[in-house]
């Protein structure tokens, strides 16, 4: 293999990675969204709290059970990741938003904000303002395709992404809970009147959300060796930037919006400058705004006056 289709492997492999790892963010979005009509600016540091969640289980399981493979290690990280998430995803709910419920949407959006700032700043004063490295429990060995290396976090990273992935719209389609949450996306007042309680079906939406981003915290924190209390708000604005992309509102938007722009972000770094693939990537929803402001798979919705 030559060394430009190297290169244009291994940039498409880190892009799909990062990139799943942003619809997982993504999709927490678009499903609050698609329920409330509210963005929930917090979101990111979720994320970023299940990160530092994995952080914790695996220097607990390093301290314990130090020679465990790390086949068994990795669902217990992750495990216990979603739990602690999915139970701060109800908690700020039930605390900054139901309160709100009917009070105007910017309320809400700044309540959202405030929220952020005070989960980065309690990470902060738990865990320190200095970079927390991952304890070295996976096998550091990587798998070598023509000049494409893959390392075992990224093998670890496909696999469970397109299950959850796979799993959600499962949930969403084919559970009852799921069908609950469509009804009261479409009309909260038809599905009240059908039996459905609204405040449960908005707390399981966020405690779902909350659990999907804690794996994908987990898996960043496993790709990159480490997790920082300021990583979630920089992820949280490009997931965002993703369900947009993707058509916010949309599941499988959300999915694709990530995944394209990890492959963009990974094409810009490799082939113009990592310095500034922030700027491609945010470059790309200015682009998307102006041409197609319903983002990929949304539709055109036009508001009564």
């Amino acid at each position: 293999m030559s060394s430009h289709l190297q290169l244009f492997f291994q940039q498409l492999l880190n892009g799909l990675t990062i990139g799943m790892v942003y619809a997982l963010i993504a999709l927490g979005y678009t499903m609050v969204y698609g329920v409330l009509q509210l963005i929930n600016f917090a979101h990111g540091e979720v994320f970023m709290v299940g990160g530092y969640l994995a952080l914790t289980a695996m220097a607990w399981i390093a301290s314990i059970w130090a020679g465990a493979p790390f086949f068994v290690i990795l669902p217990l990280i992750l495990i216990f990741s979603m739990l602690g998430a999915s139970l701060l995803g109800a908690c700020i709910e039930r605390a900054a938003y139901r309160p709100l419920r009917i009070s105007p949407k910017l309320t809400a959006l700044i309540s959202s904000i405030g929220v952020s700032f005070v989960l980065q700043n309690t990470v902060m004063l738990v865990y320190g303002s200095r970079e927390k490295s991952m304890p070295a429990l996976l096998p550091n060995w990587q798998v070598d395709l023509h000049g494409v290396t893959l390392s075992v976090a990224q093998l670890i990273i496909f696999p469970t992404t397109i299950f959850l992935m796979l799993f959600l719209t499962f949930f969403v389609k084919k559970t009852s809970m799921g069908k609950a949450m469509r009804a009261v996306s479409e009309n909260t007042e038809a599905a009240s009147l059908m039996g459905i309680s609204p405040n449960k079906v908005i707390r399981a939406t966020f405690v779902l959300g909350s659990a999907l981003a804690a794996v994908g915290g987990s898996l960043f924190a496993m790709n990159y060796g480490s997790m920082n209390f300021h990583d979630g708000y920089l992820a949280g604005i490009k997931a965002f930037t993703a369900a947009v992309f993707g058509g916010i509102g949309s599941i499988p938007g959300a999915m694709l919006g990530g995944v394209l722009l990890g492959i963009f972000e990974g094409f810009a770094a490799g082939y113009i400058s990592s310095e500034w693939k922030d700027v491609f990537a945010f470059g790309l929803l200015v682009a998307l705004l102006l041409f197609k402001p319903s983002g990929i798979l949304g539709e055109n919705v036009s508001e009564k006056v």
